[in-house]
């Protein structure tokens, strides 16, 4: 059965920027759509970004839009979430999802997903 791992949160300073990777144990993304989800204790999940992975359709919420920017490797058969411009307001679990794919149309919501990474931890703070 197939998973996906997602990495790279830690510890930055406002302003600072990470780079957050999803990717798979034993099976392709090449016909998913990839999300990016963040929730704060006791807060609903919010979807930040997501792309199509077969044509490379986005979303961006709009709190993240011009400082988040979602991308997908195919050679490595993962997907990136390279943040900048970071806010204490960032500071969430983020997990990645997989979900079925649309032409021209990147998921938003989490009805829309069937696979859950575990979380990583991003903390914004001086």
């Amino acid at each position: 059965q197939g998973e996906l791992l997602n990495s790279g949160g830690g510890l930055v300073q406002p302003g600072g920027s990470l780079r957050l990777s999803c990717a798979t144990s034993g099976f392709t993304l090449d016909h998913y759509a990839i999300g990016w989800f963040r929730q704060v204790s006791g807060a609903k999940r919010e979807g930040v970004a997501a792309i199509s992975f077969q044509d490379g359709a986005t979303y961006y919420a709009d709190s993240v839009k011009g400082r988040f920017t979602i991308s997908r490797d195919r050679s490595k058969d993962t997907v990136y979430l390279q943040m900048n411009s970071l806010k204490p307001e960032d500071t969430a679990v983020y997990l990645c999802a997989a979900g079925p794919p649309s032409a021209g149309y990147a998921p938003r919501e989490e009805y829309e997903y069937d696979f859950w990474a575990q979380g990583t931890q991003v903390t914004v703070s001086s």
